[in-house]
Order: C-alpha cells, then structure tokens, then sequence
C-alpha cells in the first residue's frame, strides 16, 4: 500500500526543512510551504499569491483554536484525523465542528466531506439546530438534509432546545426552511 502519508507525517514531526511559521492563539505552528499550498488554493494564495507579505515571521491564524490548527496541519500532512479518542463526546464532535469551518475556510473538501459524514452520525436533539446552522453557513448539504432528516422525526423535541431558539433568532430563513421540508416530508 501507498506509504507517502507516512512520509509526510514524519516530515511534520521531525520539522526538518519547515520554512513557515503560524501563530495560533499564541501558540507556534511550523510547516512546509510547499505542502501546504499542494494540499489547499487559499494557503497557494496566501504564501505565493499577491496578497503575501514577504518578510514578515509568522503569519497569524485568527479564530481558529490551536487544537483544531494542531489536527488541521496533521490533516494536511496525513490525510487523515488526528487520533481524538481522549476526547469526550461532545469534545469530539465540537472539535469536529471546528475542523469543518478551517476546512472550508480553506478550500479542503476531503476533510470538509469527512467532517460532514461524522456530523451526521452524530446528530442529536440537542445539536441538530446548531449542526443545521453550521450546515447552511459553510455550505455542506449532505449535512444540512441529514439535519432536517433528524428533525423530521423529532421536531417537538427540537423545537424545545435552546439551539433552536437560537437558530430562529440568528438564522430564521434556515429555521424556516427547515420547518417547510419537514412539513412537505411529514405530508408524503
């Protein structure tokens, strides 16, 4: 079986040849450009592209935690998850979250799909209305029609959740639209 994954894995652990550097929440970050701009357009963009800074030391991440950045870059070099199992539950479908707007922020649609088929594994009355919100934000719509699938069933228990008060509030089109397909599909 391929071994490039590996390569590159070690090549992240061991930072030999890393020639950029990321502040994350305070927290340093090396990497290699050109793994990097391989694997994501914004990243080519960023370091290549016009809009780059030469010079300066390390670029800054805003609004990402560095657990997530952490799991992102090994993503990146990988392929894969980062192994999460210390995890709670929530914990891990929250990182999980997390891991699906860095994805889309930067153009991963592997990990963006990957994010979206473990969500939908995991909905719950809960944090279907939040996953919903998060669905319609970054455009994931296997994860928004697995969301109003859920809520087909369970619509009381949902309309009961703070996350649905919520999602009313700061996304009534989606609130709405949620409350029609259940509709239509309830009547079929």
């Amino acid at each position: 079986p391929p071994d490039i994954t590996e390569h590159f894995a070690k090549l992240m652990e061991t930072e030999e040849g890393v020639d950029v550097t990321f502040s994350v929440g305070g927290v340093m970050f090396k990497a290699h450009k050109m793994v990097l701009v391989a694997r994501s357009p914004v990243f080519r963009a960023e370091l290549y592209g016009p809009m780059r800074e030469a010079g300066r030391k390390a670029i800054v991440i805003e609004d990402v935690q560095p657990d997530v950045f952490r799991a992102f870059l090994h993503f990146i070099y990988s392929d894969s998850l980062p192994p999460l199992d210390d995890l709670s539950a929530d914990d891990y479908s929250e990182m999980i979250r997390h891991l699906l707007v860095a994805a889309d922020r930067y153009a991963m649609e592997r990990l963006k799909l990957m994010c979206q088929s473990i969500l939908c594994e995991s909905l719950d009355v809960q944090t279907v209305a939040t996953t919903l919100a998060l669905a319609d934000q970054h455009h994931c719509h296997k994860l928004k029609d697995a969301c109003i699938e859920f809520m087909t069933n369970m619509m009381d228990a949902v309309v009961a959740t703070q996350g649905y008060k919520n999602l009313k509030r700061t996304c009534p089109s989606v609130a709405f639209e949620a409350l029609e397909k259940t509709k239509r599909i309830r009547k079929a």
